[in-house]
């Protein structure tokens, strides 16, 4: 059966195809859910898409430390390689936010095996790679397609209510960095060995293919995926917001008129009507969270941008000391997910809340790191830090799907996605001016940026908390 021009889901068997007028009422995603078999099948179409994320990076992390080396030894300068290196920054940029997009007007299924088998052909390319050109041109569908994290979000925001919506994301954010964790250690392993990079290279093409087959075989028909009716939606959120702009009014009607009527529209012409319809909503209703997201991540890689050169200079540790301190701090970063349940029934389901509380404990654990005289406190800033930023990447996102909508899930985690390249982009280039002052310098300038974001998410503390926030859950 073909997907509905706007619905973003395959309509497999058992799944919602038609969406309702503008003054329709439906019950919200988590009562159309039948019991019994239907929640059975729920969980484990959640467990496979973890093993997905899992797969995923794990494929990702066994080459992404060896292309440097590999790229060198083709012939390549060190400018070339950066430019090689930056361009596929620059192309998940761009990508991020069309192929979200992308996944909410012709489903998740066809667009999760597309990204999965186009990625596959990039690593299948890169092994073949025995000249620059060949590695520069296996660098072009992986950085397009590669966000298979991006979909598989969407995807589990489609399974789930708005109340488990952050313990799913954080398990998934779980597997994905258990895989993140032994891939390397895998990738190390077979690199010693003859041919060592091609070799790897292909086992994650063989990875990726694997993933797809697994997506191929998901029990699609046992799972009702059907997220709430994103012009009623937009209607709460607007309460929400206490937006009276013409701009959101319009947007919401515009998303209304979306739902209620179906079309014949080519999917291309798809994607660029819904980027339409959300541009009034992202830079009307939904500016500041991006802000904040950027302000975050930009604040957490400049402590990473010369974490080894810093504690080599303020400490005397050598590499290899710190590589065991990076590892220790992306294996509790791995389990900071479970965190999230006890958390969420401690601030009872305030996900601004946690937001704004994790965002405090990361400017002061960067304010911590960056005056620490003793190697005990970074390994105590590294420790706390890890959960922190965990917890407040998997907030940033509930919210964003909150203010925004579900039908439109792909869409606005693609925009977040893209924020997020927009940071690792300047990143590097205020790490260089700030370390010309100081090896303190990234981590300091990251406390400016995170209390930023903290007097952002201050002033628009309304909007997003308390009663607001009450009046849409009786809703």
């Amino acid at each position: 059966m073909e997907p509905g021009p706007r619905g973003g889901l395959d309509s497999a068997p058992g799944l919602a195809s038609a969406a309702p007028g503008p003054r329709q009422e439906r019950p919200a995603a988590a009562d159309v859910r039948t019991p019994g078999r239907g929640t059975v099948g729920a969980r484990g179409f959640r467990l496979c898409l973890y093993l997905v994320g899992f797969l995923d990076l794990f494929g990702v992390s066994m080459v992404v430390p060896l292309l440097s080396l590999h790229v060198k030894s083709l012939g390549a300068s060190p400018t070339i390689a950066g430019i090689i290196g930056s361009s596929y920054g620059i192309l998940q940029l761009f990508s991020s936010t069309l192929v979200g997009c992308w996944s909410d007007v012709v489903g998740r299924r066809s667009s999760l095996l597309a990204c999965i088998l186009l990625s596959a052909l990039g690593y299948l390319i890169l092994g073949a790679s025995t000249s620059v050109f060949l590695f520069a041109l296996a660098r072009v569908p992986v950085g397009i397609f590669k966000h298979t994290q991006t979909i598989s979000r969407a995807l589990l925001s489609d399974l789930v209510s708005e109340k488990e919506r952050p313990l799913v994301m954080g398990k998934l954010n779980t597997a994905s960095g258990v895989g993140f964790i032994l891939g390397p250690i895998v990738g190390g392993y077979l690199t010693e060995l003859d041919g060592g990079f091609y070799l790897t290279a292909f086992i994650c093409s063989s990875v990726f293919i694997l993933n797809a087959g697994l997506v191929w075989l998901f029990p699609w028909s046992e799972v009702q995926l059907t997220p709430a009716n994103s012009g009623q939606q937009l209607g709460k959120n607007s309460a929400l917001l206490g937006k009276t702009n013409c701009e959101l009014q319009e947007a919401a009607a515009t998303w209304e008129r979306a739902a209620s009527v179906k079309t014949t529209r080519p999917p291309w012409m798809e994607v660029l009507l819904m980027l339409q319809d959300m541009k009034s909503l992202v830079f009307s209703a939904m500016w500041d969270l991006f802000l904040v997201r950027l302000l975050m991540a930009v604040a957490v890689m400049l402590y990473y941008s010369n974490f080894v050169l810093a504690l080599e200079e303020r400490f005397g540790v050598r590499p290899k000391m710190t590589g065991y301190l990076i590892s220790y701090s992306s294996a509790l970063g791995a389990l900071a997910g479970f965190a999230l349940g006890p958390i969420m029934r401690l601030y009872k389901h305030d996900t601004h809340a946690i937001l704004l509380h994790s965002s405090v404990l990361t400017c002061l654990l960067l304010l911590l790191y960056a005056t620490a005289h003793t190697m005990a406190a970074v390994i105590l800033s590294a420790t706390l830090l890890t959960f922190s930023t965990a917890v407040g990447r998997t907030c940033i996102t509930d919210l964003q799907l909150t203010v925004g909508g579900a039908q439109a899930s792909g869409t606005l985690i693609g925009v977040g996605q893209s924020v997020t390249a927009v940071g690792r982009i300047i990143a590097p280039l205020l790490s260089g001016v700030a370390q010309e002052f100081s090896p303190c310098g990234p981590p300091s300038l990251g406390v400016a940026l995170a209390l930023g974001a903290i007097f952002i998410m201050l002033l628009h503390r309304p909007r997003y908390g308390g009663d607001g926030t009450d009046k849409i859950k009786s809703e």
